[in-house]
């Protein structure tokens, strides 16, 4: 399954959610957790390949003094 499918799937089910009063029945809960755990690896492959953004680092300059 593409990335992209299983977001638009997960955003799917969380409108179905809290259409149900906030909560699931069996298959769902079955099916988000399957998501979830899709996701979750997609995520660890991006930590593990260097690929997530570090919004806060900064790279120093060494600069030597004569």
């Amino acid at each position: 399954m593409k990335p992209a499918e299983v977001l638009k799937q997960l955003r799917e089910l969380r409108e179905t959610w809290s259409k149900q009063s906030f909560s699931f029945n069996k298959e769902q809960k079955a099916e988000y957790a399957k998501l979830v755990e899709l996701r979750r690896e997609r995520v660890k492959y991006f930590y593990k390949n260097g690929l997530v953004s570090k919004g806060g680092a900064t790279v120093k300059k060494t600069t030597e003094k004569p």
